[in-house]
């Protein structure tokens, strides 16, 4: 089925427009609308050229404790030789728009929307923008947790369409999940999904549990439970939500309504605080 990512444009708001958005900041959770992703708020990464971020989350006191999570887009034959700087990061990288070479290990792999590929720490690649257009993706990285008797896990390059989505339990198919990752492979401490759900599926409780979660809107609109409120959400929205945060959602159609979810998963907690 065809997918149309959102993915932000820049630019600015006019001089004339009123200043109320959606942005929220918590303890519990925060909601960063499409809306405030203009010019201003960029980053410039070291060793990426005709490239620019939005960084949407970063580990920080109050704020994201697992994972940092970059819109990047690139443009034509930008890219990067040495993309990440840090030898215990992994990452996920999720291709919305345009289309990319991925160096992986001497391998060369072509990329395009609906792309996924997990890099595990220490991993040798490099990307640039193959097409005539920006290459646009998401990039999520986290601090990966070695366990002694685990292998190190290995890397990962497919594509949405060739990961069959699973049906959650007594929902006649109208909520899935796209789990690029093997579930029960514990060499890996994070998984990146599609959720999807059909025009009026619900989650029918207030999940609330250990994992941290990074959330953006790929597609569609919902009404979302965070913490003790309901919060509309729409393409190109990012959630975050702290452990424990209780979640659920409403469908609101006319469309399907799909994020790309980040959780930390497979390891022991930690017993002091970082």
């Amino acid at each position: 089925m065809a997918s149309n990512f959102y993915f932000p444009e820049g630019g600015l708001p006019g001089q004339s427009e009123l200043l109320t958005g959606r942005a929220v900041f918590t303890e519990a959770y925060a909601v960063i609308p499409k809306g405030t992703m203009t010019d201003i708020v960029t980053s410039a990464l070291p060793h990426w050229d005709g490239t620019r971020a939005w960084v949407l989350a970063r580990p920080l006191s109050g704020f994201a404790e697992t994972f940092s999570q970059y819109l990047m887009e690139v443009l034509p034959g930008g890219g990067s030789e040495q993309p990440e700087v840090d030898a215990g990061a992994e990452a996920v990288l999720f291709i919305s728009d345009g289309e990319g070479q991925l160096t992986l290990d001497g391998a060369a792999h072509a990329l395009r929307s609906g792309s996924f590929v997990y890099l595990p720490a220490g991993t040798d690649w490099a990307l640039r923008a193959s097409g005539e257009t920006a290459l646009r993706f998401h990039w999520i990285r986290k601090r990966f947790q070695p366990v002694e008797g685990l292998g190190a896990p290995d890397p990962i390059v497919t594509h949405e369409d060739a990961v069959t989505p699973s049906a959650m339990p007594d929902t006649d198919g109208r909520w899935t999940t796209t789990r690029f990752i093997d579930p029960a492979d514990l060499r890996y401490d994070m998984h990146v999904n599609i959720v999807n759900f059909e025009p009026g599926a619900v989650i029918p409780f207030a999940e609330t549990h250990v994992m941290e979660h990074g959330l953006y809107v790929l597609e569609g609109k919902a009404v979302y439970r965070l913490n003790q409120d309901w919060v509309e959400v729409e393409a190109g929205d990012f959630m975050w939500l702290r452990a424990f945060c209780p979640q659920a959602c409403y469908a609101g159609g006319p469309g399907r309504f799909r994020y790309l979810l980040y959780k930390d998963v497979n390891r022991h907690m930690p017993l002091s605080l970082p």
